[in-house]
């Protein structure tokens, strides 16, 4: 397996032992992530959204497609319960990397937003949130903001 493929397993074997501090080290310091809620910025924004992350109940299986010295791509699938519904969620995640002095400098979650919404909201919020990405944009970063206000190291 090429290197970068043991460094999306070191980073998906981190979200299931819920160590963000591994995960981090797999980014790049000028790192994007974006999915259906968050795009971020920074290796600081992306660690503080795994520790959140981490904090949970989630448990994740991956299954590393491909990876050389420029991209990559697997597929995961999350299952966890949404603190602030307490709803169980099983997301299934195709998830594609590119990669800069041996991390990741980008990476793009892709799934399906009205089923996930459907799944961790349910009703006509989920309903709503599922078409329109500003709503999961905007509770995912009030909910973000917070956390990151209660640690001073991602501030």
């Amino acid at each position: 397996m090429h290197p970068n493929g043991d460094l999306l397993e070191r980073l998906f074997t981190g979200l299931d032992q819920h160590d963000h501090e591994a995960m981090a080290a797999c980014y790049h310091e000028d790192a994007t992530f974006t999915d259906i809620a968050f795009d971020l910025r920074g290796k600081k924004q992306i660690q503080a959204m795994w520790h959140m992350i981490s904090e949970g109940d989630i448990r994740a299986t991956f299954e590393i497609v491909n990876a050389d010295g420029d991209s990559g791509q697997a597929n995961i699938v999350d299952d966890y319960t949404l603190t602030s519904t307490g709803r169980s969620v099983r997301n299934q995640i195709d998830s594609r990397f590119r990669f800069q002095d041996g991390v990741i400098i980008e990476q793009l979650d892709l799934c399906d937003a009205g089923a996930w919404a459907a799944m961790a909201l349910g009703g006509p919020i989920g309903f709503l949130a599922g078409q329109i990405r500003f709503l999961r944009s905007q509770k995912a970063g009030q909910i973000l903001g917070a956390f990151i206000a209660e640690h001073p190291e991602y501030q």
